[in-house]
């Protein structure tokens, strides 16, 4: 969190805690204001009733005595009753409404980076783009150069569009405005076609894959092959460029499991519970360098659901993570 972000929920935080604070000073005074007037209720009563003690027989004394004292701990324990019941109520709506203010600062300042790294995001590849046409348009160039400065277009294009395919199938997905189209699908020939752009994508990285053939589930092509992309673009974003990407994809008796695995950093296990959140990105934000909209994994967890299927992260070992999608049949 910025600091003006953090100074400001400083702030607000320090005032609520005052006014919850007034509160319960506010309850307590309360307390003691009617136990103080129902002492001199009970003085009062103590006091007529022994200014008619020589009138009074002593059985009709003692038993409106024990009345008077009677009634004096019935309302003191009433008064402690309520007392204790606005209390509870008190601090269960006060802490409701903390982690309530807490999530949207939280999430506030997580729409704000996910806005300036959209922003990044799609200039990038428009930019790169530009300019390789560009020099194609001005320099005269050997046909290596010109393949190569092709792909580079290709691939920033490719990444242009998953990234707006992102944004909009996550968008649609949260308002109910994306109408699903479950059909019977070659799993595997759709993994091997999604690694096959993967490699076209990144030459320089090496792609093993261990899948089982004829493999079908019942999905939608689109969002299946959305989350495929994902986690191989996450899996090359976080791992080293001489690391192997592993695919796996096999069927036991009620399972259809996918694997992604990478010999990158790995995930600290407090995140591990945080990366498919929205909008959440690993690490610091001021020294981050990978790119990303927090986007990617969150839209993989939310495809998963669709498909009745559950995405899970663990440690590859020596290095790495393994991400893992098992699909219930």
């Amino acid at each position: 969190m910025p600091g003006t972000a953090r100074k400001r929920f400083r702030l607000i935080t320090i005032i609520y805690w005052l006014l919850l604070l007034y509160i319960v000073a506010a309850l307590v005074w309360w307390f003691i204001s009617l136990e103080r007037q129902s002492q001199q209720i009970t003085d009062l009563h103590l006091t007529e009733l022994n200014s008619q003690k020589a009138t009074v027989d002593p059985e009709s004394f003692a038993r409106q005595l024990a009345k008077i004292e009677k009634d004096s701990k019935r309302n003191t324990e009433k008064y402690i009753a309520e007392g204790i019941t606005f209390l509870i109520l008190i601090l269960i709506g006060a802490f409701f409404v903390y982690r309530s203010v807490r999530r949207q600062f939280r999430m506030q300042y997580q729409q704000q980076n996910f806005m300036m790294a959209i922003t990044h995001e799609l200039k990038t590849p428009i930019s790169v783009a530009r300019l390789n046409l560009e020099t194609l348009q001005r320099y005269q160039l050997d046909e290596e150069k010109q393949t190569k400065l092709i792909r580079m277009t290709l691939q920033e294009t490719a990444r242009l569009d998953t990234l707006i395919n992102n944004i909009l199938v996550s968008s649609q997905m949260e308002g109910g405005g994306y109408l699903t189209s479950k059909e019977e699908l070659d799993f595997s020939s759709l993994l091997k076609d999604c690694i096959k752009q993967a490699k076209s994508r990144y030459p320089e990285r090496t792609f093993n894959e261990i899948i089982e053939d004829e493999i079908e589930i019942a999905g939608d092509p689109l969002l299946l092959q959305l989350m495929i992309s994902n986690l191989l673009e996450n899996a090359v974003k976080y791992s080293p460029k001489e690391k192997p990407i592993t695919c796996t994809l096999h069927r036991t008796n009620n399972e259809v499991i996918l694997n992604i695995i990478d010999e990158g950093t790995g995930i600290a296990d407090m995140e591990k519970s945080k990366i498919f959140e929205k909008f959440y990105r690993t690490g610091n934000e001021s020294t981050r360098k990978t790119q990303g909209t927090g986007l990617g994994l969150y839209l993989c967890r939310k495809i998963a659901e669709d498909h009745n299927a559950d995405i899970l992260v663990t440690n590859n070992e020596p290095a790495g993570s393994n991400f893992a999608i098992h699909f219930h049949l």
